[in-house]
């Protein structure tokens, strides 16, 4: 009996030795899914960001950054890559109020005041007067379908690879947009273009209220 026994405990430990190994890949695939992703918000202070025009627009909530306020924009300059951006994935949660106006700015840099000039805005926009909403690339390739409603958090997520930018919600492509060699911009858009640069985050109006959180990005080669 005890050597049945013995054989059986071994014979146990074998199968469970070989579904362990089988199970290694998609653990290792999952673990490389997440590799190379960096905070840009830590969930409790401004650090590592700059604010123009009204940098009391910007504050942290309950460890969610809250725009709320009169006109300004928020300028990562944290150590993440040095704060200069090329060929990047960006990632965050984000939730509008009733009639909220924001925007993920890329490729931009940091001015005392006003809208930035420089770079892409990806907008923020379920329900605001203006009628561009969420995803797309304002002014570039604008999206007139709010692809989520107020109130509830969704992923904006962005990809930038050399002149070809992505933009998703919830998983849902929004915008997907090749630079041409010899872009042609409104006088106002003209430095709208893809180059390398830092993130901003925008506060439009003091009737405007957005909420980011899980702030990341994953530069590319």
């Amino acid at each position: 009996m005890h050597h049945r026994y013995l054989s059986f405990t071994c014979a146990l430990l074998a199968v469970a030795g070989a579904l362990s190994t089988r199970a290694t890949p998609a653990a290792t695939q999952a673990t490389s899914a997440d590799q190379g992703w960096q905070s840009l918000f830590d969930g409790k202070t401004l650090d590592g960001w700059r604010a123009s025009d009204a940098p009391g627009t910007f504050s942290v909530v309950k460890g969610e950054l809250v725009a709320h306020g009169p006109r300004s924009h928020l300028f990562y300059e944290g150590p993440v890559a040095q704060h200069d951006f090329r060929n990047f994935e960006f990632m965050a949660d984000v939730k509008t109020r009733p009639h909220a106006n924001s925007g993920v700015y890329f490729h931009t840099q940091f001015q005392e005041s006003g809208w930035p000039s420089k770079g892409y805005e990806v907008q923020v926009n379920n329900s605001h007067s203006d009628p561009k909403r969420t995803g797309g690339l304002y002014a570039i390739q604008d999206n007139f379908v709010a692809p989520a409603p107020d109130d509830r958090w969704f992923k904006l997520y962005i990809r930038v690879e050399g002149k070809h930018v992505i933009t998703k919600v919830n998983g849902k492509t929004i915008a997907d947009y090749l630079e041409p060699e010899h872009a042609e911009r409104a006088p106002e858009f003209k430095d709208r273009l893809l180059s390398h640069g830092t993130f901003a985050l925008q506060g439009h109006d003091p009737d405007s209220e957005t909420h980011y959180r899980h702030i990341r990005v994953r530069p590319l080669p």
